[in-house]
């Protein structure tokens, strides 16, 4: 499998692309567990098929680009929104990036590092290896390059982010993945109970780092990526709870903005892991 990885990563991305867009079809009509979960999840966010229909496609999109973008050369990149990132780290602020599953999510932390991370100012990624001895490698491999660091999903991980931070650096984060039990709170996530990570929210308090929202939209006939950033439309609250809901808020918001490339077939509602 690392063989097949690494000829694919020479392949041009429209043609991944194409290909990945039968293969998220295939997935659609083939697992009846995925499609209820995907429609079910549209619904809940009250969005009809025609809004939603791309995102079949695009979630098979999201698979097969994953060998150019770990190992290949790298792919065109434009920015919406970087004047956010240059002013927070003019101010020597540490920078907290919210990504929700939406379009491509891998490009955000490379496009940063290829465009600030030459300033000093690196940023750091929570990894959790996948359960596969042949992945591990090529992910952890592909996530540690120059400009990006990667930080475990335990507690020396959450130290070592907030110690970025306090330097001046960045992390990302996904904030609508669901976390361990006793790592987050249940607040609504299209008006349905969801467990939410409150990691965000503690790294914020404990540092006074700014909080920026990113995603990285993916651009038709395999042109690249365009990576999207604006700031939190309101000042988070104080209580846990309520700003991991209105975090949530705001990752709506996001996915509103582009509806057929959100990753509608993740497990949102799903119970959380018991802490290893």
């Amino acid at each position: 499998m690392t063989t097949l990885f690494k000829i694919m990563s020479y392949l041009p991305l429209w043609l991944l692309h194409a290909k990945g867009w039968v293969l998220g079809w295939l997935a659609f009509g083939l697992s009846g567990v995925y499609r209820r979960r995907f429609l079910a999840n549209a619904r809940l966010a009250g969005l009809p098929w025609r809004s939603i229909r791309a995102a079949v496609g695009e979630s098979g999109k999201l698979v097969l680009e994953l060998p150019r973008l770990w190992l290949g050369s790298p792919v065109p990149v434009l920015w919406a929104g970087a004047q956010h990132v240059e002013a927070a780290l003019a101010q020597g602020r540490g920078i907290v990036f919210l990504t929700p599953h939406l379009g491509c999510f891998e490009i955000t932390a490379q496009a940063y590092a290829q465009r600030f991370a030459a300033a000093g100012k690196p940023m750091t990624v929570l990894f959790r290896p996948p359960r596969q001895t042949w992945l591990r490698a090529v992910v952890q491999a592909s996530r540690q390059r120059p400009g990006l660091l990667t930080a475990p999903t335990t507690l020396s991980g959450v130290k070592q982010m907030i110690k970025a931070l306090k330097r001046g650096e960045s992390v990302g984060l996904l904030p609508d993945q669901v976390p361990p039990r006793g790592m987050g709170v249940w607040v609504p996530f299209f008006g349905a109970p969801a467990y939410t990570m409150t990691l965000s929210v503690r790294l914020l308090q404990q540092t006074g780092a700014c909080v920026l929202l990113a995603w990285g939209e993916r651009l038709p006939s395999g042109q690249g990526f365009r990576v999207h950033v604006q700031p939190l439309p309101e000042t988070l609250p104080t209580g846990l709870e309520e700003a991991a809901s209105a975090i949530n808020q705001a990752m709506e918001g996001l996915v509103r903005q582009c509806p057929q490339q959100y990753l509608w077939g993740y497990a949102r509602y799903k119970q959380p892991r018991e802490l290893l």
